[in-house]
């Protein structure tokens, strides 16, 4: 019994090494983290079958003496199909009668790709959906795109969150001095409570040695508008805070 798992060891490393080695396209496949004998894999939907935009979750188990016999595999995502249960069980002849040694898990994937875009009605694991394929193939390709919109389709991936009303969305600094006080003016574009945009311009004064003595306010400085009025701006010194509003 150990020879077997010896053995089924050393295939299994040689199909991981093989697998760097292969062009998957958009197929994935490997072991898991923690088990060499259980493979994950996914598996795009054919295009110009109604699986088309799915992507399919496959569990794969090996045997103890993998590969004298055939793995077992099951999709994990619900698909409409006459040779996959509802439990994910695959009726195909590559995981029955049909399995050699000689193939591989990447073949397996491949095969199965292959069934998703050729049904076998002949051998159907889901009769139901057989004879609807049989008798009203328009009505059984809409159900299955219907199941793989449902159930297939790769989940958006999350927008970054907007900012919130009344943050500031673009910041801009200016320095003046006044009275030999230098003062960083912050422009900020916010919002209002009706949601318009409105510019406001916060301004703090870093003031010098000679001004903390004297402890006095700066005269107004003055600035002009669009429209070429000149309008007092007041300022503060003295790490007090002054907020100019452009209307």
């Amino acid at each position: 019994m150990s020879g077997i798992a010896g053995t089924s060891k050393k295939r299994i490393q040689k199909e991981i090494s093989e697998l760097s080695k292969e062009s998957l396209g958009d197929i994935t496949l490997g072991p898991s983290d923690h088990n060499l004998y259980i493979w994950h894999g996914s598996l795009p939907g054919p295009e110009g079958s109604p699986y088309e935009g799915g992507v399919y979750e496959i569990e794969i188990q090996l045997g103890t003496d993998y590969p004298f016999s055939a793995p077992r595999a099951v999709f994990k995502t619900r698909i409409y199909h006459m040779n996959i249960s509802e439990q994910g069980g695959i009726c195909i002849d590559i995981l029955k009668n049909n399995w050699s040694p000689a193939l591989s898990l990447f073949k397996v994937m491949l095969s199965l790709s292959s069934l998703l875009t050729d049904p076998n009605p002949k051998d159907p694991l889901v009769p139901n959906i057989a004879s609807q394929y049989i008798s009203n193939r328009k009505l059984h390709d809409q159900t299955a795109r219907q199941w793989t919109s449902l159930y297939a389709k790769p989940k958006p991936k999350p927008q970054p969150a907007s900012m919130s009303k009344g943050k500031s969305k673009a910041k801009a600094e200016t320095t003046i001095t006044i009275d030999d006080t230098p003062i960083q003016i912050l422009d900020s574009d916010e919002e209002d409570g009706a949601g318009a945009p409105k510019r406001k311009r916060k301004a703090s004064a870093e003031p010098t040695t000679s001004s903390r003595a004297s402890k006095t306010r700066s005269r107004p400085a003055t600035r002009s508008n669009a429209g070429g009025t000149r309008r007092a701006t007041p300022t503060v010194v003295d790490d007090e805070v002054i907020v100019i509003e452009d209307d």
